[in-house]
């Protein structure tokens, strides 16, 4: 299991300079799955994710 940290980062290496594509969508998904549910910051990148994915939708 990554730290909160350690998946902040990658998220944002994840999206810097790329385009949003179902690829990026399914990696952003699996950081996700390392933080633990009741994370305050799996909440708010859950949202993010949910807001990219109807905008490639």
């Amino acid at each position: 299991m990554l730290t909160e940290q350690e998946v902040a980062y990658s998220w944002s290496r994840l999206f810097k300079g790329q385009q949003v594509t179902d690829e990026v969508i399914a990696k952003a998904a699996i950081l996700l799955d390392e933080l633990r549910a009741e994370s305050p910051l799996r909440h708010r990148l859950e949202m993010e994710l949910s807001e990219l994915r109807e905008k490639i939708a």
